[in-house]
């Protein structure tokens, strides 16, 4: 006895829809889709990307009564669909947006052939009267599941990585999830145009999972946690005690640390999941990302530690005032600026100074860029511990340098630069030491606004003889280093980070030409500017 085939019906709207993705399949080609999703790639760009990536599939989601059937109803319209199978992604992704009442519901995955690509057609069944009515309506008006897809041709992980870095960096595309399909083979990777439009990467094999949406979000909320996790092993001179014996049981380590050692065992467990240690049958080693907070290291990173996990910390709670009124919340917790208010604290200005010398590693290729052998005087303005400055005097021995800065700046510079130095206290918004060949900014100008920042260009134009040389040491802006110091600065200083274009109008107001740019390390630049001749 034959059964009869049931006929799934479909609304007339995922007809029209169904109908306008085929006609789009058929019509666009990869680079129209490239274009229409990310119109900030260039046509180059697109180009490039192309060769490694093809334009698959357009996805729509219907709500046929059924499941059963499905295949018959799309033949009647004309299509040649291939099998169903499930979607636990789809469903997962439906069950976060409409509640668990989804949970339990099929969702099925047609593919239809259309000029040598396919619509990639989502079913979730809803029957008539069905409660689920509603959703079907959300989803026909917001479209969320609509989507393109490209397949990357290119196999292994270095080729997908480097698409992704560049539609995301240059194009603007936001992660959005995704997950391995095992019927397929394929590791999907949902994205969002800036335009709240999708697309998918379709990645053939299984690739690390991406955090959902909620997950990605949770890790940056609670960035908070791993400051303070990184400040107290710095507090607790954890690294210095795992490099002088690696190994170490947390219990030791509590003995060592005068800690608690059910408590210090979930730190350490927090920093081995933040990648600053490493744990093997109880014990615990340090990792290359923990290494910078052992003391008395060149370059550590341990004062730096504590002073974001302390006075900087705390400042970051009245960052919604800066936003709102665009002044620094140190001054607004604190009650002054937070350099008189460190002078006023030696304790806080020691650690202070000691953070800025934990950065000096930008500095060491900067006497090598530069052709000092012409030059007999560098003066540093505003150079605090003389880090920069030191790094210049220590590669070229015929070079005499002067320091200039405050009082208290001063003090942490004199036991480390004992010759071929003078000190020299003022205000370089005032006057600046004349009669130098080359002289320095470092870190200097992204604590200032724009008109204090000229006015302490114009001092260093008065002191300098034309053709004399400026070197500007400072972060530049769109790299992510810079972009997360510019709030930074906001916070704490109120000054800000720039870009380079900004920079050379400035330098150029205040009389000098822009030479060059080089990169350093930590994510900074070095600005080569001279002293323009006066016409």
């Amino acid at each position: 006895m034959n059964l009869p085939v049931v006929q799934a019906r479909l609304a007339e709207a995922d007809v029209a829809r169904i109908e306008r993705a085929a006609a789009y399949v058929e019509t666009h080609d990869t680079d129209q889709v490239l274009a229409e999703l990310l119109p900030s790639l260039t046509s180059a760009e697109r180009a490039d990307v192309s060769r490694h990536l093809v334009f698959d599939h357009t996805a729509v989601l219907v709500f046929p009564d059924s499941l059963d059937g499905l295949r018959e109803e799309l033949r009647r319209l004309g299509l040649e669909p291939g099998p169903v199978t499930p979607s636990v992604v789809v469903r997962d992704r439906l069950t976060r947006r409409y509640g668990p009442a989804l949970a339990g519901i099929p969702v099925g995955i047609v593919h239809v052939a259309v000029g040598g690509r396919s619509v990639e057609i989502f079913a979730l069944p809803v029957s008539p009267d069905s409660a689920l009515e509603a959703v079907a309506a959300d989803e026909r008006e917001a479209e969320h599941e609509s989507h393109h897809a490209f397949a990357v041709t290119a196999p292994g992980p270095v080729v997908p990585a480097g698409l992704r870095l560049l539609l995301q960096e240059r194009g603007g595309a936001v992660p959005d999830g995704g997950g391995y399909n095992g019927h397929e083979n394929v590791t999907v990777l949902y994205h969002r145009t800036t335009t709240h439009r999708r697309f998918e990467l379709r990645l053939p094999g299984r690739h690390d999972p991406l955090p959902d949406p909620t997950t990605a979000l949770l890790t940056v909320m609670t960035g908070a946690w791993a400051t303070q996790a990184v400040a107290t092993m710095a507090e607790l001179n954890i690294a210095d005690h795992l490099a002088d014996h690696p190994g170490m049981s947390a219990e030791r380590l509590a003995t060592l640390t005068s800690t608690h050692p059910d408590a210090l065992r979930r730190l350490l467990r927090y920093l081995t999941s933040l990648g600053l240690l490493t744990s093997a049958d109880g014990t615990y080693h340090l990792t290359a990302t923990g290494q910078p907070l052992r003391t008395g290291t060149e370059f550590s990173l341990h004062p730096l530690a504590q002073l974001y996990g302390g006075p900087f910390y705390d400042s970051f709670a009245g960052l919604t005032h800066s936003v709102r009124t665009g002044e620094e919340a140190f001054a607004h917790r604190h009650g002054q600026h937070h350099f008189p208010y460190f002078a006023q604290h030696p304790e806080l200005g020691g650690l202070f100074h000691r953070a800025m010398a934990a950065s000096a590693e930008m500095f060491t290729p900067v006497p090598t860029l530069i052709d000092f052998s012409a030059v007999r005087e560098v003066v540093d303005v505003g150079g605090g511990n003389g880090a920069l400055l030191g790094h210049v005097l220590r590669a070229h021995p015929h070079l005499e340098g002067v320091l200039f800065d405050r009082p208290d700046a001063l003090e942490a510079a004199r036991t480390q630069l004992t010759e071929r130095c003078t000190f020299v206290t003022g205000d370089f918004t005032r006057s600046v030491p004349e009669g130098g060949d080359v002289y320095l900014l470092s870190r200097v100008l992204h604590d200032w606004d724009d008109e204090r920042c000229l006015t302490i260009l114009g001092r260093c134009a008065e002191a300098m003889r034309p053709g004399a040389q400026l070197l500007v040491v400072e972060r530049l802006l769109p790299t992510p280093t810079a972009v997360a110091w510019d709030v930074h600065m906001l916070c704490n200083v109120g000054g800000r980070e720039r870009d380079e274009a900004h920079y050379t109008r400035m330098l150029a107001e205040a009389g000098f030409e822009v030479r060059g740019c080089h990169d350093l390390p930590l994510g900074a630049s070095l600005i080569d500017a001279v002293r323009a001749t006066a016409s």
